[in-house]
């Protein structure tokens, strides 16, 4: 009995000490937020208060230490983040994660975001201060490397810790610009719908482009395989970091407003992840200020406000990518024809290490109009030389600037000469300040074809017919400044005419730009919380015109008192995406049914690719209120030619029964709370017994597709919507009120697991509460947490 019972006290013993070492463990894994900390290449001591979300409110004697100690801080709550998509541009995730990631490695490295890097930063001047503040950044995030804790994901993974060099800083800015983009998702398929299907199908549906359409006011029968494209989707598909997506912006001019001054809002839609894509911090020093959210790596905020003006962005949606067919010299295919010569490929070799295996060597041919996709995407279904010709790797890059002078600028005017400078990614750039001034700049180098050039489908590389003839100059980008209308607004919706044209690209449909002008036009009398009830609307006016186009259509005659309900259900319909409506579940069921049966028997394997894309959304309306259309007809179908009531009937019927079977018979329950989830997922979170420490979800929210409140989900045939993408950040400020300006990130401030900030917004998100972004130097001094990293002596 007495040996029993010393194995057991042995037993608890261990058990104590296992839960004391586990817990010391993660104290060691949590960030510093109280305490000093020597750090080194500063002048003097920098005191840094962490508010009640851990956002650091940095207080310095110099602008150059205010950036080391911005770089150290943020290091510590995001080192992870900075490592994963530091190696994305560079082809590095396989050296982490294995063989499953070499295809987007290869597709990433052939890009020429890393040979551009290497170009731009050659030709910096070192002298400059955006140059001083983003090495003095980046000198913080390596003191952090040396002398802080390592993240528990560099563990988990079994990666070694490395430094950062500017290299690692302009890759991030590379891959952002490449997910901006959409025409290596669209531009294949429209050009597969042209060859293999002919004109006539082709032309219907570029058509839906220049129709319902709220324009920014400017001031001045083979299968169709969607190959291209669904391999471009899938390989970035499976990356760690969000993509970028869309967004909402609006800035309220003081005419319009119950205080008499400025109300700035904006909200980016990226795709959701863990750790939340942007990382707060306040910067404070005798000669410069401000409140800023940042990208990893990037020490220059893309978002921020002080007590002078506010910026912030959406995307412009503008088509900087084209792809250019090649003709290989019969005789020689080192060679390509242009015009009446034929040039020599540059040859690029490339050698990507894989965790657990051997490195992969490949080479690229690079033509004049850029690499060819043939030689770093695996199996793509052609045989031609297909070249992508990128404006961010073709022309001088001077992001770097444009992110420093935006963040530093005095004045509206020092304000639009930073934005100038981007050459691409394309952004609306926003702009509010408390002199009353409001603003909207379409910035990134815009060009022009021949006028009869049709620039998303593949261009001829060898006639030197389909080249650009001209750059236009920053003053003929789409803009307004104090416009009459006494408001500026974009929601990735199409510009009104740029040098007397539709810029060419790849914008969202109407919806959520129709219903900002439909609330936001009439009001004169906004106050701050009426935005924050805004910024969280759920209604889609496009939505029920759809429905009502549909309805219309039916062959009601044979339906059954329970089809008739639900008819009537989405006849009411008000376009609400609210968690206990059932119009949204039946009405994106209809359309998943709709699209299917109008495009998939000619667009076959491809259906699937195209049925996500932005250009179907612009196509959808439209297409639904077409009596006569080419696309009607089921080609699988012999000696028949199906009518529109025939595909709209068939599909509600399919729509219903499917729910049905789903959800009960009980209509009445068939609400969008059901069916609608989000999930902030983690890469480590992917290992299935790692999810529920890592991801944060899932929780079941409200809104829905192209609504204000955006929740971005693919339309297919599980009939469940797992959000994939939404606003990124909610931010409100308003002039009259500055310092008391709100904000909310959709998880946390930090990426540490550990630590009580990783996931603490994320109920006040879902609920479309906010933060307040503190200003008042008397109430950061109230911080409990406070972290002074002292000058070396």
């Amino acid at each position: 009995m007495k040996i029993i019972k010393k194995i057991f006290l042995f037993l608890i013993v261990i058990i104590i000490l296992t839960f004391v070492a586990g817990w010391l463990y993660t104290k060691t894994l949590k960030p510093t937020y109280n305490g000093e900390i020597e750090i080194k290449n500063t002048t003097e001591d920098v005191t840094i208060h962490f508010d009640e979300i851990g956002v650091p409110h940095i207080n310095a004697k110099n602008q150059q230490d205010a950036y080391v100690a911005l770089g150290y801080v943020h290091a510590q709550d995001r080192l992870w983040q900075m490592e994963l998509i530091r190696r994305i541009a560079a082809g590095r995730l396989s050296e982490i994660f294995g063989e499953k990631l070499i295809e987007t490695d290869k597709l990433f490295s052939g890009l020429g975001i890393e040979e551009a890097s290497a170009k731009t930063i050659a030709n910096l001047d070192q002298n400059s201060a955006p140059y001083k503040m983003a090495t003095a950044y980046l000198d913080g995030v390596n003191q952090y490397i040396a002398e802080g804790k390592t993240p528990i994901e560099f563990n988990l993974v079994g990666v070694d810790k490395e430094k950062y060099t500017l290299k690692d800083m302009y890759n991030v800015f590379g891959y952002m610009a490449f997910s901006f983009a959409i025409a290596h998702k669209t531009d294949p398929m429209l050009n597969e719908v042209k060859e293999k299907l002919g004109a006539t199908y082709f032309n219907e549906l570029i058509g839906a482009e220049n129709e319902n359409l709220t324009l920014i006011q400017n001031e001045k029968n083979p299968e169709i395989t969607g190959a291209f494209s669904q391999a471009m989707n899938s390989l970035i598909g499976v990356l760690p970091i969000s993509p970028f997506i869309g967004s909402n912006s609006w800035v309220i001019g003081a005419d319009k407003t119950k205080n008499g001054k400025v109300i700035f809002a904006n909200d980016p839609h990226i795709g959701y992840s863990q750790p939340s894509v942007w990382y707060q911090a306040h910067i404070k020093t005798p000669d410069y200020e401000m409140y800023g959210f940042h990208l990893a790596l990037v020490p220059f905020p893309l978002l921020g406000h002080n007590k002078d003006f506010a910026y912030g962005l959406t995307m412009f949606e503008n088509d900087d990518i084209d792809f250019y067919v090649e003709e290989n010299n019969p005789q020689n295919t080192n060679q390509y024809k242009f015009k009446e010569a034929y040039l020599d490929y540059t040859f690029v070799e490339k050698r990507l290490k894989i965790k657990d295996a051997k490195d992969s060597v490949y080479t690229i041919k690079v033509s004049k109009h850029g690499p060819l996709m043939n030689g770093i995407i695996t199996h793509l279904e052609t045989e031609k030389p297909v070249a992508m010709q990128w404006i961010y790797t073709k022309l001088e890059n001077q992001i770097l600037d444009v992110a420093y002078e935006m963040s530093h600028a005095k004045n509206l005017t020092e304000f639009k000469n930073g934005a100038s400078k981007l050459h691409a990614p394309g952004l609306n750039m926003m702009y509010g300040d408390a002199k009353n001034n409001i603003a909207w700049f379409a910035t990134g180098k815009l060009y022009k074809y021949r006028d009869s050039l049709y620039t998303k489908t593949f261009l001829n590389g060898s006639s030197g017919e389909d080249e650009i003839l001209e750059y236009l100059d920053f003053e003929e980008n789409p803009q307004a400044t104090n416009p009459a209308i006494n408001y500026v607004y974009s929601a990735n919706n199409q510009p009104d005419s740029i040098a007397n044209m539709l810029y060419p690209g790849y914008y969202l449909s109407e919806d959520r730009a129709k219903r900002i002008v439909s609330l936001v036009a009439p009001k004169n009398d906004w106050t701050k919380k009426d935005v924050a009830k805004m910024i969280m609307d759920v209604t889609s006016t496009t939505a029920p015109e759809v429905a009502k186009n549909l309805i219309h259509s039916l062959d009601n005659s044979s339906f059954s008192p329970s089809e008739k309900t639900a008819i009537h259900i989405l006849e009411k319909w008000k376009g609400n995406f609210d968690k206990d409506e059932v119009g949204p579940v039946i009405y994106n069921r209809f359309i998943y049914e709709f699209q299917k049966n109008t495009f998939a028997d000619e667009m076959g394997k491809g259906f699937d690719q195209f049925a996500n894309t932005p250009f179907i959304e612009k196509v959808l309306p439209v297409q639904a209120k077409r009596e006569n259309s080419i696309w009607w007809d089921n080609i699988a179908t012999k000696d028949k030619v199906e009518t529109k009531q025939e595909i709209v009937t068939t599909s509600f019927k399919n729509a219903f029964s499917f729910l049905e079977n789903q959800l009960g018979a009980n209509i009445a329950a068939w609400k969008w709370e059901r069916v609608i989830s989000v999930e902030h997922k983690h890469a480590v979170g992917e290992v299935a017994v790692l999810r529920k420490y890592f991801n944060v979800g899932p929780f079941v929210t409200s809104g829905g597709d192209q609504v204000i409140n955006n929740q971005i989900y693919n339309i297919d045939s599980t009939g469940t919507y797992k959000v994939k993408a939404g606003p990124s950040t909610r931010r409100i400020v308003d002039f009259s009120d500055v310092e008391n300006s709100l904000a909310i990130l959709p998880t946390g401030q930090s990426g540490r697991v550990f630590s009580k900030h990783y996931n603490d917004q994320a109920e006040e998100y879902l609920n479309g509460e906010f933060f307040k972004m503190k200003l008042n130097v008397s109430e950061i001094r109230k911080s409990k947490n406070v972290l002074i990293l002292k000058a070396e002596k």
